[in-house]
């Protein structure tokens, strides 16, 4: 999560402390929006986990939308 911070930090001119709540707020917001455990994948990333790659992530979040949407 840090170099996001960093990132939010650096792209936006925001203290390191808003970064962090701001980045923190995405997390919860897609935790609680995704579908199955993919929130859950995608907070393991953000903090640095190994439970999967982005593509990983990516390919399961294609699937599952695609079968909400019948295909």
């Amino acid at each position: 999560m840090d170099q996001i911070v960093k990132l939010v930090t650096e792209k936006t001119g925001i203290s390191e402390t808003q970064a962090k709540m701001a980045v923190e707020t995405v997390t919860n917001f897609l935790k609680d929006k995704l579908p199955g455990g993919l929130g859950a994948q995608v907070e393991s990333f953000i903090n640095g986990g190994a439970s999967g790659s982005i593509g990983n992530i990516a390919e399961e979040l294609k699937d599952k939308l695609g079968g909400m949407f019948g295909k």
